[in-house]
């Protein structure tokens, strides 16, 4: 059983880190993932929500159901409303005006703390009173504390249940520089050497900095459920139902399955149905990302948040509620962006031990410079620079951050990943299994060719065609029927004593005597004579895949029309796509080799494994993989390929099937275009290589930059400063800055943006 909660609390990578890991260790729990950029969690197992919900409690957070309204009162809202409401962005406007207030108060800050260094005025009170200095400093750096207080309350509570987080490294760095500084000050009577040791305008500006840096992470997350929160907002507030012959608009919620809702031009269709009258054009690019309109009439299926463009319709409702394909489509992106990609382990194990080992290093690095004989105000110096410059959150952020953006991108363009795992594995397939029915073909027979015998025109021999198979339900008559439909004021003539023959044809009775048959070459051969040149025909069309339909009247041939399941407009340039990606791609059919070959040919696949029974397809997918030395994607769209979509590595349904076959694959096309299915894969390799090069650069700037701030590089003119004693002016961006000593002068220069993991 899988649950989701919301999570609350969280600051950072090590905190996400801290609560995955006391939820696994529960009994029941068999897997948990946690997302920080969501703010949910994940569950498999059976342990009890309330034990779940005790353990991250007791681990200093917040959490409840995803399934609890988080707004009681707003009965009217859909389940999609509210989790739009979870996912919106909350933090940037807080952080905004926190930013603005401590921006104000730091600037009055360096003013009192660098402005007689730059020769600027201070009021005459001041003048020469540094302990009257030093009491501004520590009163506008307290103001500044007070306003990023939550930097404090969630360092040290996550401090205090032995789970320190980056909120606990900003405030140990910001309380220790604001402590020395107090101290000095109490020490400044008569000694005012201690003046230029004040760290007040460091304590102020690791908080203000460090906001700068929230707060582009919170927009950064913000903008990267994007994509979520607009699928979210396409749901439908009301519908308009009939309930005695009356016309009522009631609230999405009440709609119930059987209701009779109905559609004006240009509405939204509010829940998925069957049309019952009208007809319509539908524009269903919100799910599909399709923009062509589908035409749609009675008996076809509309689906919620689609348009209805033309005519007035009146639906039976199917599916209501979270039932509806695009609450399907929102739970299937929410519930991918909740749980993890493999790839993501490596940095969850470094968030875990990420903080403590900082806090380490920077006590160590205190030390190690007061043995080396620095006084303690540099050594001190020292130790915050590596409390401020670390970063957790890029590393944790590196992997989810692109997920959920390549999660929206699919989305958008119909293609749904069911988890942050099956999106990551798309992009290892080696090998391309295509189910060719409803998947390479359209699967449903298609006149291909019209061979008139000599004297014998083709309305003639479709005239002679229909009449006899539309009396057929077989679907090669129904192929037949549909073409006859494309040839204006064609009409069928009345038979009688029609005759269906299994495995051989159809005949009737024309005018009263007159004997039409239509069949297979066997048949007609064995009631009238077929010359060689029609033989050598049927046999050529039979060798491309096709099934030769010979028709006779009165003992003399008309014809033979040709009809074949044919590939789809798209299907051989998907294939080509895989192909240019190096993925070999083989082509699974029960039909018989020739025919196989035929449809291979033209689709251009690499190999093609024909004769495969229905229950035979997951037993070809197995040997595919051959032991597990080769990744294997299963693209299908039936029942019967629904164990060889749960054996593969990845399983691909195209949308236009059947519900079994979307259950148990991982990845869902729902334009049911093969070139999605391409697409889906580019995706996938796109988005790990991005994933990469985030996890490089997270990595890259905390090896770097933490043995900077830690002075590793001093000896050779190169450390990173908390702050800097002789040009105070200098901004540090992100968390710290490089300097570099050159004939007595220090240059200076922006180093790392603190948010250098969240390029997507």
């Amino acid at each position: 059983m899988s649950e989701q909660y919301i999570i609350t609390g969280m600051s950072c990578a090590a905190c996400s880190a801290r609560v995955e890991r006391v939820v696994k260790k529960l009994a029941g729990v068999e897997s948990c993932a946690v997302s920080l950029l969501t703010n949910s969690m994940s569950v498999e197992g059976n342990a009890d929500s309330q034990d779940i919900i005790a353990a991250v409690e007791k681990a200093g957070y917040g959490a409840k159901l995803k399934t609890e309204n988080p707004k009681p009162e707003s009965k009217s809202e859909s389940g999609s409303e509210s989790e739009a409401e979870i996912l919106a962005d909350h933090e940037t406007p807080v952080l905004k005006k926190r930013l603005v207030a401590s921006i104000v108060f730091l600037i009055i800050l360096m003013y009192f703390s660098m402005g007689h260094m730059m020769n600027l005025p201070l009021p005459e009170f001041f003048t020469g009173n540094h302990a009257a200095v030093g009491l501004a400093q520590m009163i506008l750096a307290a103001i500044i504390m007070i306003i990023n207080q939550k930097f404090f309350t969630s360092g040290f509570s996550s401090l205090l249940h032995l789970a320190p987080n980056m909120d606990t490294l900003v405030a140990m760095g910001s309380f220790a520089s604001f402590a020395w500084s107090v101290y000095l000050l109490f020490r400044i009577s008569g000694n005012n050497s201690y003046m230029p040791d004040f760290y007040f305008e460091s304590a102020g500006m690791i908080l203000t900095l460090i906001t700068v840096g929230k707060m582009l992470e919170a927009r950064s997350k913000g903008r990267t459920t994007d994509a979520l929160k607009s699928l979210m907002k396409l749901a439908p507030k009301t519908a308009v139902i009939l309930r005695n012959n009356r016309e009522i608009t009631v609230p999405i919620d009440q709609v119930k399955r059987g209701d009779t809702f109905i559609v004006k031009p240009g509405e939204n269709i509010p829940v998925d149905g069957v049309i019952l009258e009208g007809s319509s054009a539908v524009n269903e690019s919100a799910l599909t990302g399709e923009s062509i309109p589908v035409d749609k009439i009675p008996g076809d299926q509309v689906s919620a948040a689609t348009i209805n463009q033309a005519g007035f319709i009146k639906c039976e409702a199917t599916r209501v509620g979270q039932d509806t394909t695009l609450s399907q489509i929102i739970k299937m992106v929410s519930d991918a962006a909740a749980t993890k990609a493999p790839v993501s382990k490596v940095a969850d194990k470094v968030c875990g031990i990420f903080v403590p080992s900082v806090i380490a290093i920077a006590i160590f690095t205190i030390i190690a410079w007061l043995l080396l004989g620095k006084n303690f105000g540099e050594a001190l110096s020292y130790g915050i620079a590596v409390l401020v410059i670390s970063c957790p959150c890029a590393l944790g952020l590196a992997t989810p951050v692109a997920i959920m953006v390549a999660n929206g991108v699919g989305a958008k363009n119909g293609i749904l990943f069911k988890t942050a795992a099956s999106l990551e594995n798309a992009g290892k397939v080696q090998i391309a299994a295509l189910d060719k029915t409803g998947t390479i073909t359209s699967g449903e027979p298609k006149v291909t060719d019209m061979i008139p015998s000599s004297g014998i025109s083709e309305r003639e021999l479709i005239s002679n065609a229909y009449s006899l198979e539309k009396m057929s339900e077989h679907p090669l008559a129904k192929a037949i029927t549909e073409f006859a439909a494309k040839y204006e004021n064609l009409t069928a003539e009345h038979v009688a004593d029609f005759r269906a023959l299994p495995g051989n044809g159809l005949s009737a009775i024309v005018d009263g005597e007159k004997i039409l048959l239509g069949g297979s070459v066997k048949f007609i051969n064995s009631e009238i004579t077929l010359d060689d040149e029609a033989k050598k025909i049927s046999e050529k069309l039979a060798s491309e895949g096709k099934t030769p339909l010979l028709f006779a009247r009165d003992h003399k041939l008309l014809g033979i029309i040709a009809v074949a399941d044919v590939i789809k407009s798209d299907s051989a340039n998907a294939i080509r796509k895989m192909q240019d990606m190096n993925i070999k791609v083989v082509m699974l059919t029960g039909d018989n080799e020739r025919t196989a070959q035929a449809i291979a040919d033209e689709a251009g696949v690499n190999e093609i494994i024909a004769g495969v029974l229905p229950d035979g397809k997951e037993q070809v997918i197995k040997n595919l993989q051959d032991n597990g030395k080769f990744r294997v994607a299963m693209i299908g769209d039936g029942i019967n390929d629904a164990p060889a979509l749960t054996r593969a590595d990845t399983g691909i349904a195209i949308g236009a099937g059947t519900d079994v076959a979307l259950d148990a694959a991982d990845v869902v096309l729902m334009k049911s275009n093969l070139t999605d299915a391409a697409a889906a894969i580019k995706l996938s390799r796109a988005t790990l290589r991005n994933i990469h090069e985030n996890l490089f650069w997270a990595f890259i700037y905390n090896i770097i930059g933490i043995p900077l701030a830690a002075g590793f590089f001093a000896r050779w003119g190169l450390k990173l400063d908390c702050r800097d004693e002789c040009l105070k002016t200098e901004f540090i961006i992100g968390q710290a800055q490089i300097t570099r000593k050159k004939n007595g002068v220090r240059f200076s220069h922006n180093l790392f943006f603190r948010s250098m993991g969240l390029e997507t």
